[in-house]
């Protein structure tokens, strides 16, 4: 493969010196690009694009294309595992993910296979071989997968939800059950990320959108306890070079240094996070990710300047920070707002990496 031109991300991650401060976007191949627009639309569908592997390449490099950011991440889903093990996922307009087949008894838990990733997801396999290729050494490529709980709230709810209702009534009343769903998630969730790297993902991240929503005592059981049993079945030695791993618990900001612990090389941190005390809580454990709110986005080009120069100032000199959002760009952002960004990173982080003498 070819050696990378540009390893800034994957060194910071480390925590290794660089001379200024990474930056990319969660959700940075979207709706707020026209050219996505188009690409969706020739598509005909989300799921249409997700699972055709030249154009899930084409909208991952799209971004890139305008904009200097220093990774490129895998354009997929985070629900394609629960439909490669038989529920039958769908979107519907301005209602987001649904299923055909729920979680519902002891028996529709046993019935789900653990996927396959070189066959029932192989799309998703010749999409990052494909990508990798396409990169050409230019930034590294992020793979990722949602987390086991997050998977599992869309499984049993059928969609998306305000109260996790279902899910949780499945945890309090049948918390075996549940134990022996997430078990099998993480099994699969494992795997597919294995894969991934297998085909040319060069760091991995792990998205539990809805490990906020629990209790500290059920997070710490029902989220947290699973990507740690995920983290110790990854193979992120590759010829040598490590495959640095993200876990990213929105809303997770009362557990930093109890997810420090899980063994994964950064935690992403969602806006509401000081970036600055979760530097300090957290200590030289992990490297950070985030975390500029994404609504700040909306702001004037010098609005969202200042707001970058507080994010850098705040986290401080030396590695260890990749500048992100606190979560996904939201689609009607103006593109030039994202330059605006991108380009004050680009100009103020140096001054937090010059080396001691």
């Amino acid at each position: 493969m070819t050696a990378l031109k540009n390893d800034i991300f994957i060194r910071a991650l480390l925590k290794q010196p660089i001379d200024r401060t990474p930056v990319w976007m969660m959700r940075q191949a979207g709706r707020y690009l026209p050219e996505y627009r188009q690409v969706r639309e020739q598509a005909g569908s989300f799921l249409n694009l997700c699972t055709n592997p030249e154009l899930a390449c084409e909208v991952t490099l799209q971004p890139l294309r305008r904009f200097d950011f220093d990774a490129a991440i895998l354009f997929s889903d985070i629900l394609t595992i629960p439909d490669a093990m038989g529920l039958g996922l769908y979107f519907t307009e301005g209602e987001g993910p649904k299923f055909k087949n729920l979680i519902k008894t002891a028996a529709d838990v046993e019935k789900l296979p653990i996927p396959d990733p070189h066959a029932e997801l192989r799309y998703v396999v010749d999409a990052v071989s494909l990508i990798r290729k396409s990169l050409q050494g230019s930034v590294p490529l992020i793979g990722f997968s949602g987390s086991p709980w997050t998977l599992a709230t869309y499984m049993v709810e059928g969609g998306s939800s305000k109260s996790f209702q279902k899910v949780k009534s499945l945890m309090y009343e049948q918390p075996k059950l549940l134990h022996t769903l997430l078990d099998k998630l993480a099994q699969s969730v494992a795997a597919y990320l294995n894969a991934q790297i297998e085909a040319g993902a060069q760091a991995v991240m792990l998205f539990d959108t809805w490990g906020g929503m629990l209790t500290s005592e059920d997070y710490i059981e029902f989220s947290l306890y699973y990507a740690k049993q995920i983290r110790a079945l990854l193979k992120t030695n590759v010829d040598g070079q490590q495959v640095p791993t993200i876990l990213f618990s929105k809303g997770g900001g009362l557990w930093l240094e109890t997810m420090a612990d899980a063994g994964y090389d950064a935690l992403g941190l969602d806006w509401q996070t000081d970036i600055q005390l979760a530097r300090a809580r957290v200590g030289d454990k992990v490297a950070l990710q985030g975390n500029m709110d994404p609504v700040a986005l909306y702001a004037k080009p010098e609005v969202i300047v200042e707001k970058v120069k507080s994010i850098l100032h705040k986290y401080g000199n030396g590695s260890g920070h990749v500048f992100n959002l606190g979560h996904g760009i939201l689609p009607d952002i103006n593109p030039d707002h994202v330059k605006a960004m991108v380009d004050a990173v680009h100009t103020f982080s140096p001054a937090y990496h010059q080396q001691s003498t």
